[in-house]
C-alpha cells in the first residue's frame, strides 16, 4: 500500500528534516480527472469515493496525539485528552445510586452467581452477572468481562457465562469464539469477582418489535436456528436505524455503551466482596474495545485485555470499515484529535495488553502492526514500556484458549 502523506512526514520528523511529501493516492487520482484522463482502479469498497476520504484522513495532523513533541508530561495531557474523548460521545448521563435489585442466586460450586439489575442511568435499568468466587480471601480483586459483537444480538452477557439451560446454537457459538469456554466463569474460577452485563442492543436489552413472534421475544430452547439467524440479521440491518433514532436524540451509541461500562465498574467497585483497587477488564471483539476505552476513560482498572480490535484508523478505510467500524463503536471526529491506538496514552502507565489474530478478516494486518508499534512508542514515552503487550496470533477473529492463557496471566501479574 502507498505511504500516505501523513505517514511520510512522521517518518521525517524525528530526524529533524520535513521535505515536500510525495503526491498521494488521492492526488493522483485527482490529477488524473483534472485532465480528463481515466482514474486509476481504487480497489476499495466505496470506489470512487475513496481518495476524497482517504485524502481527508490523511491530512489529519493528529493534533493530540502523545506523540506530538510538544506533549511532555502524561499526567498534564491525560485530563485534556479524556476530556476531548467524554465530549465527542455526546452523553453524559446524570450520576445514579446503582439501586441493585438481586433476582436470585445461584451456588454454581466454585462461585455463586447472582442474577440482578441496577441503574446505569436514571432511564436505564441494567441487568447483569455478578460472579463471586469461594474458598478465596475476601475483598478479592475484580473484573469487568464485555461480551463480543459478533452479529449475535439474541444473547449478550450469556456468551461469557455459564447456563446448565444453554441453546445448543449459543454453545456451537462460544466454541469459535471462546474455544468453547465461558471466560466470566473461567475468571471466577481464578478468584475474581466478576460483572458482565448485556450491552444497549445485545440480549436482554435486545430491540423486540410490537409484532415480533413468541421465539423472538423468550428465545426458548426450542428456538431454530432458522429463527436465530434471521433474528441477527435483523438487528444487524437495523444497527443503523438505532443509530439515527440515537443521533436525533442528541446522542450517540457509543457513548451510551461506555457510560453503561463505567457505571458498571461504578457498581462492583461498591460491592463489599471486591478490592476496589484491584479491578481490571477483558473483552473480545466489541468487548475488546469497550475494553481498551473502560480502561482509556476510567483510571480505577488497574490493567485491561483487548482482544480482536485494534488497528490504525488510517488504514483501515480502504476495504475494512465494512463490519468494523460500526454505529456502535465509532466515536465521531476523533481522528482529528487521534488514531485508535493514540488511546493507549490514556490507560498508560497502566497496564494493557491487546491480541490481535493475523488471519482477522476485520482489519488489515497493516493496520494492527501500525497500531502495535504505536502503542510500544507511547509507552516508552511514558516510561512504562514492560507495561504493555501487543500479540499477534495466527488465528482468526477469537479468544482461543493460547490467548486466554496468556490473558489470565497478564491480569494476574497486574490486578
Amino acid at each position: 500500500m502507498p505511504i500516505s502523506r501523513r505517514e511520510f512526514c512522521e517518518n521525517l520528523i524525528p530526524g529533524g528534516l520535513l521535505l515536500a511529501a510525495a503526491p498521494s493516492h488521492a492526488d493522483k487520482y485527482v490529477w488524473a480527472q483534472n485532465r480528463g484522463q481515466a482514474a486509476p482502479p481504487t480497489g476499495s469498497h466505496i470506489g470512487n469515493l475513496y481518495p476524497f476520504v482517504q485524502g481527508q484522513a490523511d491530512h489529519s495532523k493528529l493534533e493530540l496525539s502523545f506523540l506530538q513533541q510538544e506533549f511532555k508530561s502524561l499526567p498534564e495531557w491525560q485530563p485534556k485528552a479524556r476530556a476531548i474523548v467524554f465530549d465527542h460521545l455526546y452523553y453524559a448521563p446524570a450520576p445514579v445510586s446503582p439501586e441493585a435489585q438481586l433476582v436470585r442466586r445461584t451456588d454454581k460450586g466454585d462461585y455463586v452467581e447472582e442474577y440482578l439489575t441496577f441503574q446505569t442511568a436514571p432511564e436505564l435499568r441494567v441487568p447483569a452477572y455478578v460472579l463471586v468466587p469461594k474458598n478465596v480471601p475476601l475483598p478479592a480483586p475484580g473484573i469487568v468481562a464485555l461480551h463480543s459483537h459478533d452479529g449475535v444480538y439474541l444473547w449478550g452477557k450469556e456468551k461469557i457465562v455459564e447456563n446448565g439451560q444453554e441453546h445448543p446454537w449459543l454453545t456451537a457459538f462460544k466454541k469459535g469464539a471462546y474455544g468453547g469456554r465461558s471466560i466470566a466463569a473461567e475468571l471466577a474460577r481464578r478468584g475474581y469477582v466478576v460483572i458482565a452485563i448485556d450491552a444497549f442492543y445485545w440480549g436482554e436489552r435486545r430491540m423486540v418489535l410490537d409484532d415480533d413472534p413468541p421465539a423472538y421475544r423468550e428465545r426458548p430452547l426450542s428456538m431454530t436456528e432458522q429463527d436465530i439467524r434471521a433474528f441477527n440479521q435483523r438487528a444487524s440491518q437495523d444497527e443503523s436505524l438505532i443509530a439515527r433514532s440515537l443521533f436525533t436524540a442528541g446522542i450517540t451509541w457509543p457513548g451510551v455503551l461506555l457510560w453503561d461500562d463505567i457505571r458498571t465498574l461504578d457498581y462492583l467497585a461498591t460491592r463489599p466482596e471486591v478490592d476496589p483497587n484491584r479491578i481490571g477488564c477483558v473483552g473480545l471483539s466489541m468487548g475488546g474495545y469497550r475494553s481498551y476505552l473502560l480502561a482509556s476513560l476510567d483510571p480505577r482498572i488497574k490493567a485491561a485485555v483487548d482482544v480482536g480490535w485494534m488497528t490504525s484508523f488510517g488504514l483501515q478505510i480502504k476495504q475494512h470499515v465494512v463490519n468494523t467500524v460500526g454505529f456502535s463503536t465509532h466515536i465521531t471526529g476523533m481522528y482529528r484529535y487521534m488514531d485508535f491506538p493514540d488511546f493507549s496514552a490514556l490507560v498508560a502507565p497502566r497496564a494493557l495488553m491487546v491480541i490481535n489474530g493475523s488471519q482477522d478478516q476485520l482489519f488489515p494486518l497493516d493496520g494492527m502492526k501500525a497500531a502495535f508499534d504505536k502503542i510500544a512508542r507511547v509507552y516508552a514515552k511514558a516510561g512504562a514500556p514492560d507495561r504493555q503487550r501487543c500479540r499477534l496470533y495466527d488465528a482468526p477473529h477469537e479468544f482461543n484458549l493460547d490467548m486466554q492463557a496468556e490473558a489470565w496471566e497478564w491480569l494476574k501479574r497486574w490486578v
